[in-house]
């Protein structure tokens, strides 16, 4: 048994040519994550050698448990696989693809809930804000997220990494269009509240406690105009300082907090 894997902690990846292009989890936390919720197929994880971490067992505990391939290699064998410089902490994971959430059944469980909180995102193109969004959303235990399909990013690895393992977790659903999806949940009594520095009510003037779906622009440009118009309500974060307006997904996190300590509230939780 030791031969074993010994020997095979000398061999080079030896991955089929379509895992190369299959999409990556990469750094502890997101690997972990991806493993226990068991979102998407894992196909093989590399582990660098001599990567010193107690957390690396873990994983590779749940690979056995899994039935997921597992493969120790040279340090230097990760530079084909990620950007240059990039902090993988010595695991990558190849993922068949990312799975996103039927948007049929999202919508129907946000509008069967009583008091569901859900965002859609109005053509967020950075990945990092995607990925600090779906953070934002897992921590505080909102419904799902909305996502256009054209013009605004996917579920990329650099959105997992960023999440931090919350992508693996949140419900996202792509829809064709945003407009049409902000009609149906306004038909079904859902309060569409957009945000923007225009707006004359402060965020945290809006009852949270209701049925509600925040909608956050893209960067710099903000809710498009049809968009704004069909919200039932807009809200701004006052600014204090010289910046008029802050980051896309800081401005959703403040919101969603917000919501989260009034629900927390009204429930008689500290």
């Amino acid at each position: 048994m030791k031969k074993n894997k010994n020997n095979s902690n000398n061999k080079k990846p030896n991955l089929p040519l379509t895992t190369y292009h299959s999409p990556l989890i990469y750094g502890i936390s997101p690997v972990l994550e991806a493993l226990n919720a068991g979102s998407r197929k894992i196909e093989k994880i590399l582990v660098s050698q001599g990567t010193q971490h107690n957390r690396i067992n873990e994983i590779l505990d749940l690979a056995r448990q899994q039935n997921i391939k597992f493969q120790k290699v040279p340090r230097s064998n990760f530079s084909s696989f990620v950007e240059p410089n990039t902090n993988h902490q010595g695991v990558i994971a190849f993922t068949s693809s990312a799975n996103y959430y039927d948007s049929d059944k999202l919508f129907a469980e946000i509008t069967e809930k009583e008091d569901s909180l859900c965002v859609i995102l109005d053509g967020v193109e950075d990945p990092h804000n995607l990925g600090a969004i779906l953070r934002s959303v897992e921590c505080v235990g909102a419904d799902g997220v909305f996502i256009p399909e054209r013009r605004a990013v996917g579920l990329t690895e650099t959105v997992t990494k960023t999440s931090a393992g919350a992508s693996e977790y949140v419900k996202v659903a792509k829809v064709t269009n945003v407009n049409r999806l902000i009609d149906d949940l306004k038909q079904k009594n859902v309060w569409i509240v957009g945000a923007s520095g225009d707006a004359e009510m402060n965020y945290s003037d809006w009852d949270w406690k209701q049925k509600t779906a925040l909608v956050m622009g893209g960067e710099g440009k903000g809710l498009s105009r049809l968009t704004a118009e069909k919200c039932d309500v807009l809200v701004k974060i006052p600014m204090s300082g010289k910046i008029e307006s802050l980051n896309v997904s800081v401005a959703a996190g403040v919101i969603l907090f917000e919501a989260s300590r009034q629900r927390n509230k009204a429930a008689g939780k500290k």
